[in-house]
């Protein structure tokens, strides 16, 4: 007669592999920010628009370059107020901005157009100041010809 051997391999229980969990991601506290100011730095050339805080933290910004326009089409007042409004939607959006004191430089065609955009996203104008350099006492004069 014939025995029948049986082996049995029992397994041992395995045991839970540490799987390495990563920290839940800490979430990005969303700054409110609902006094700030507006840098409007119009040239020739270009319109750039910047939003900060009160102590002058940039919170966006945006050109007319940024928002698709090139060459002598940048430095038009319809490509500020384009700018104006793109840094405008990002600024009520994310930071809840709600008014500002505006700081305009330079001479280009998109100061007004770009001060004027607030007025879509109800966005409250405080005070509008010049702060355009202007020389004083100018360049040093050529020397004296000879002759």
């Amino acid at each position: 007669m014939a025995e029948e051997i049986t082996t049995t391999t029992e397994e041992a229980p395995v045991a839970a592999t540490p799987v390495a969990v990563a920290a839940p991601a800490k979430k990005k506290q969303k700054r409110s920010v609902p006094a700030g100011q507006l840098h409007v730095q119009a040239t020739f050339n270009n319109t750039i628009v910047t939003f900060t805080d009160k102590k002058g933290n940039v919170l966006t910004a945006s050109s007319a370059g940024a928002t698709g326009f090139r060459g002598s089409k940048k430095g038009t007042a319809y490509a500020a107020q384009v700018a104006s409004e793109k840094a405008a939607e990002v600024a009520k959006g994310q930071f809840g901005v709600k008014s500002v004191d505006v700081f305009v430089k330079g001479v280009g065609l998109g100061r007004d157009a770009a001060i004027r955009a607030m007025s879509t996203f109800e966005i409250t104008i405080e005070s509008i100041k010049e702060v355009t350099g202007v020389p004083h006492g100018g360049v040093r004069p050529r020397k004296a010809r000879r002759g």
